[in-house]
């Protein structure tokens, strides 16, 4: 394994969590 791929999933998870957070916050 590469850390770059590590780093690249760890960065997408971070976004998809920020995306539901902003998502949540529209939709309540």
């Amino acid at each position: 394994m590469s850390h770059g791929y590590t780093n690249n999933f760890a960065l997408i998870v971070v976004l998809f969590i920020l995306l539901i957070i902003i998502g949540a916050s529209y939709l309540y």
